[in-house]
């Protein structure tokens, strides 16, 4: 490992809810398989399903285990809205490309909620509405040309101006732009059930079990395991998150510091639609809650990886958190209950990288980084399974690594 952090720090929110146990088994000596998963996390866990779903013989391993790493620390705003607005992506990445990676992020939502309806995955999901409002990076000008901007590649964005703002969600002084079709859902029990799926058919999970060092032939890859097993694949996904092996490419992104509080529960200060809310603001603010009324809000990310720095700022950053919920909200109870930090990463156009390892053709890597790391966990899902099954997707070159 190029890199190992201690990725979160407190007590997430999703503790308070039982996820299903998904049981794991020691790795006791060599063996081969067709497709090698290495992460057990949510981008692991969808990978491995689609790749089961579409018959390939899938081993994942994990140092820590299930559900263990970051995706207990994500507050699971499953958005098709991009971190960078598609007004400025398009400056960064030209139009055609920023408006394709839009519209394949608002594909992959939708695809997420059929996929786990028809799994039948009880995650607690549910459809949200969205408000971005109004910020230091976007004026309310800004934010009214980013709404037309959407709405001409064909994804509706309502402008509501401060009064209807005020009135129909009880926020004052902004302006907002209101899209729908997002997801609510809880991130450990949607991981352990598509890991379930995983071992219904006959795939392994093997835990704890740490990677070391990755060598390929024409027509193999195989990867050395601390304690000594060595496992044979023709193919390997590397899905750990924020803990990158050598052999990813170390460019172009950040781990940085990110912050999070949870309310106890309150349905009756929810606001209507319960919908997520989000600040084109830097530093930003975002918000959401949970089945049962707990308001989720975070932010204030500082651009440092440092563990003991991180953990040494909690109790500032979540004085700072609930601050702030209060000024948007009077009526919240903002008392956190839960409050916790943890290991985050950003690109410099907020877009994911997936797909093969220059020079590395049977080697897929998945930096899901930036806030809509679920949502661009199914775009690896669909885009890596597609890659393995002999085809090839129209988007892969817009998430490629730099070659």
């Amino acid at each position: 490992m190029q890199r190992k952090l201690d990725l979160r720090t407190g007590r997430p929110v999703w503790s308070a809810y039982r996820a299903p146990g998904v049981p794991t088994t020691s790795l006791r000596q060599d063996i081969k398989t067709d497709v090698l998963v290495v992460g057990m996390g949510i981008s692991g866990a969808m990978i491995a399903e689609a790749l089961t779903a579409n018959g390939h013989d899938v081993v994942c391993i994990d140092r820590r285990g299930p559900l263990a790493g970051s995706t207990a620390a994500t507050t699971a705003l499953v958005q098709y809205e991009i971190d960078q607005p598609l007004s400025l992506l398009a400056g960064k990445i030209g139009r055609d490309k920023a408006e394709a990676a839009w519209r394949r992020s608002r594909l992959a939502v939708a695809n997420l909620q059929a996929r786990i309806e028809e799994l039948q995955i009880d995650c607690l999901m549910e459809p949200r509405q969205s408000l971005f409002l109004d910020g230091n990076v976007l004026s309310p000008t800004q934010l009214r040309e980013e709404g037309e901007a959407r709405r001409q590649v064909g994804l509706r964005a309502d402008y509501l101006k401060p009064l209807e703002l005020a009135e129909r969600f009880g926020i004052k002084g902004r302006s907002a732009l209101l899209s729908y079709g997002n997801l609510a859902l809880d991130p450990r029990k949607l991981t352990a059930g598509l890991l379930k799926k995983v071992l219904d058919r006959k795939g392994r999970l093997y835990a704890p079990v740490e990677a070391t060092t990755i060598a390929g032939t024409s027509d193999e890859v195989t990867v050395a395991t601390k304690d000594g097993p060595v496992i044979s694949a023709r193919s390997v996904v590397l899905a750990t998150g924020y803990e990158l092996m050598d052999a990813v490419p170390a460019t172009k992104h950040q781990i940085i510091s990110t912050f999070a509080i949870a309310t106890r529960p309150q349905k009756g200060n929810v606001w209507p639609g319960a919908a997520f809310i989000w600040e084109a603001s830097d530093p930003y603010l975002y918000m959401r809650s949970t089945h049962d009324g707990r308001i989720i809000c975070g932010g204030e990310d500082e651009e440092f990886s440092d563990e003991t720095l991180r953990d040494s700022m909690i109790e500032e950053k979540t004085a700072i958190i609930s601050q702030k919920l209060r000024r948007m909200f009077p009526g919240i109870d903002t008392s956190p209950e839960f409050a916790w930090a943890g290991a985050f990463g950003t690109t410099t156009t907020g877009l994911p990288m997936i797909g093969t390892i220059p020079r590395k053709p049977d080697l897929f890597a998945v930096m899901g980084y930036g806030g809509n790391g679920i949502t661009y966990s199914q775009i690896a899902s669909e885009l890596i399974a597609t890659a393995l099954d002999g085809g090839e997707d129209t988007d892969a070159a817009l998430f490629a690594f730099p070659r």
